[in-house]
């Protein structure tokens, strides 16, 4: 058949087939490229900020960390504390400023390191020779102690011994053997070592800055605490801290023990160093309680706690402790926000926190009197306040952190006390500047039960002509598709690529108030779904340059589930899927994955043979024979969250119900794709699976 002339004339503006992508599009070895900055730490006189900084090599890819300072009031940065053919991180100013204390593995293992401040030009000198690698350290107020952590046997006195305490190898064979009782079997990406631990000591610094002396273990001796601090796989220096004396030390731990699987009971404990053991301090609640912030003036202690047992998604909220009373407060339980992250002023007048409030991550102050919450705006006129991270307050009501966006990865920012942020690190800007832009605008429409629901629309600026549209799903399910940069699903990587990306921050999100995150329970195939029809349809509608039918969906963990279901579901809706590691058989996934309460919560709170039909009614496996929208699979080996054995099953079906179809496999990822060849592969297979069925 000819086409006729209207066909013809749209065809010439490009409004009937969509626009391909730009010839200035960044490539994904470009996006794995762009430097990661992390980490700022503000000097006692508040002169200087240094910070980390990561660079990828363009030609192996290998990453390397560094640390660059910058003066607090502006200027070019420069690098500091080189170790050649080795990597810095982790920067820490002594308490008197004379010193920069960071990790390395120049030595052949992660060790303290410093740098001599007073003594320009010098190099910088090794401070410890542990056995183990120190994963993290923290300084005492007063300069005396650090405080450092990594992976040791349960019975080492000190970070490390000559055996790693691992009881799972009993020999002579190399089968691992768990005991009765054991708790995790494997967890996230690793298989468990029984008897090793993630664990704490403090040990003294002597006049030249370098680690001297017995340590002290903060857990205590073996039979009183047995588990990991910081908490495993995603625990780290938030949730330890030191005594404002120096005297003691505050941190989260679980005990590891058969419950564990099923339990998110992390508790505060406090540990005194004068020999004496730790004691929980939190153990009425069941729930989670967890990132111990103790006030500079030694009178309060500060920490989040979840108030439901095996809910990992509760309400964080902020609960004050009097230090010389004893009695404690739930301080933020009229504030309808979970806290991400909290520390107090130097002059302990207020608490500052981080918490998601509808697609930002913005800061507040709190008030330890009233409980007050006041949201502060940090961002520059015409900006949004993004994803905030990192904050540290500073003298005089400063804050310094790290600010990203979908628009940028994060930088280090400034803050004076009641104005704007102000850029200090600049580490992305030449290569984001030649990348063409991409615009972001936020909606909102009525959802499931005409709940109000946000989402957001991101496009090639400039663009001409009908784009294919690409709906991303989060995953979570507890989570946000907010206005914050991601190096595995980044919108703006995407839409450079010629397409619009629409996200949904359907029922179960988080930032919207706790009841609304709840409503996923015992729902996961039924409000999302609705929520993403109506979103897609809403996004549609709002931007006519958006081809609604030409669309394919994407997601990964719970947003690979939602691929799965929506094969049964709406399953003539797409040209095409992506779907990365999501569930396929609820049953499966019941006795496979490796943090039990997740799974058992989300259907009810029992395990599967208690409640067989809570499973069953969202199970993706039970509508194979309606699947036909073409799928990418992509699942990795080392995923113990989600196995891959969940991905193998759904490429079976796929092939036997003849639906085209791809599988891709990483043997070396978990539940994330991280190593940056393998990012890039990832990205490329994506790209040519998503150019094959929206394209023309």
């Amino acid at each position: 058949m000819k086409p006729s002339s209207l066909a013809i004339a749209l065809l010439a503006s490009g409004a009937l087939f969509p626009v391909t992508a730009r010839a200035d599009a960044p490539s994904p070895a470009a996006f794995v490229t762009l430097k990661r900055v992390a980490a700022p730490v503000a000097s006692p006189d508040g002169k200087w900020v240094v910070w980390q900084q990561t660079d990828t090599d363009p030609a192996s890819f290998k990453r390397s960390p560094s640390l660059w300072r910058v003066a607090a009031s502006g200027g070019t940065p420069e690098r500091i504390a080189d170790l050649p053919d080795a990597g810095e991180s982790d920067p820490a100013f002594s308490p008197d400023g004379k010193r920069l204390y960071f990790l390395s593995g120049k030595s052949g293992s992660d060790q303290l390191w410093m740098l001599d401040l007073t003594a320009p030009g010098s190099a910088p000198v090794q401070a410890s020779s542990f056995k183990a690698d120190v994963a993290g350290f923290h300084l005492s107020p007063d300069g005396k102690r650090v405080l450092v952590w990594g992976d040791v046997a349960r019975d080492c006195p000190t970070l490390g011994c000559d055996k790693d305490g691992n009881t799972a190898l009993p020999g002579p064979g190399t089968g691992r053997l768990y005991r009765d009782g054991a708790g995790f079997v494997r967890h996230w990406d690793a298989w468990e070592t029984p008897g090793n631990y993630s664990r704490g000591f403090a040990v003294a610094l002597g006049s030249d800055g370098k680690v001297a002396g017995d340590a002290v273990a903060i857990d205590g001796p073996p039979g009183t605490l047995t588990g990991d601090s910081p908490t495993k796989p995603s625990g780290g220096g938030e949730e330890l801290a030191w005594a404002a004396d120096s005297r003691g030390v505050w941190f989260a731990a679980r005990q590891a023990n058969r419950e564990e699987p099923t339990s998110t009971n992390v508790d505060v404990w406090h540990a005194p160093l004068d020999g004496g053991a730790p004691h929980d301090v939190t153990a009425d609640n069941k729930g989670t309680d967890t990132l111990p912030a103790p006030s500079p003036d030694g009178k309060w202690l500060a920490f989040v706690a979840m108030a439901r047992p095996a809910y990992e998604a509760d309400r964080q909220v902020v609960q004050l402790v009097n230090l010389q009373t004893g009695e404690k407060r739930a301080l933020t339980a009229g504030w309808d926000r979970s806290v991400g992250s909290l520390a107090w002023t130097p002059d302990s007048r207020s608490l500052i926190a981080t918490a998601e409030d509808v697609l930002d991550n913005p800061v507040f102050r709190i008030d330890p009197a009233s409980g007050k919450v006041e949201r502060l705006k940090l961002a520059p006129k015409g900006m949004t306040e993004g994803h905030v991270g990192n904050v540290t307050p500073l003298p005089g009501g400063g804050l310094l952190y790290t600010r990203d966006s979908v628009q940028t990865p994060a930088e280090v920012w400034i803050a004076a006390p009641g104005k704007p942020g102000r850029q200090l690190s600049h580490a992305n800007d030449a290569a984001l500047a030649a990348m063409p832009p991409v615009t972001s605008s936020r909606f909102s429409f009525a959802g499931a039960g005409g709940d109000t629901v946000w989402g957001q629309i991101h496009k090639p600026a400039g663009a001409s002509g009908k784009l294919p549209v690409l709906l991303f799903v989060h995953g979570g399910p507890q989570g946000s598709y907010s206005d914050s940069w991601s190096w595995r699903w980044n919108p703006r990587l995407f839409a450079s690529q010629g397409y619009a990306v629409v996200s949904v921050d359907f029922h179960g999100s988080t930032g919207y108030g706790q009841a609304f995150t709840d409503a996923i329970n015992r729902q996961w195939g039924g409000k999302p779904l609705e929520d993403l029809k109506l979103g897609l349809a809403a996004a549609t509608a709002r931007d006519t340059q958006l081809d609604g039918a030409n669309a394919c969906a994407l997601g990964a963990s719970y947003g690979g589930y939602m691929m799965n279901w929506i094969e049964g579901q709406w399953a003539d809706r797409f040209k095409c899927l992506v779907q990365h590691d999501g569930v396929f058989d609820a049953r499966a996934m019941a006795y496979e994955t490796e943090e039990l309460w997740f799974d058992e919560w989300e259907h009810g709170g029992h395990p599967y043979y208690e409640a067989p039909d809570e499973f069953e009614k969202w199970n993706p496996v039970n509508h194979v024979a309606k699947w036909q929208t073409p799928m990418l699979v992509i699942t990795s080996e080392k995923d113990f969250r989600i196995p891959y054995t969940q991905g193998l099953a759904a490429f079976t079906a796929l092939q036997r119900r003849k639906v085209p179809s791809e599988l891709l496999v990483f043997p070396d990822e978990n539940h994330w794709v991280l190593k940056p060849k393998n990012s890039i592969q990832w990205h490329q297979t994506v790209f040519a699976w998503l150019d094959r069925w929206l394209k023309k």
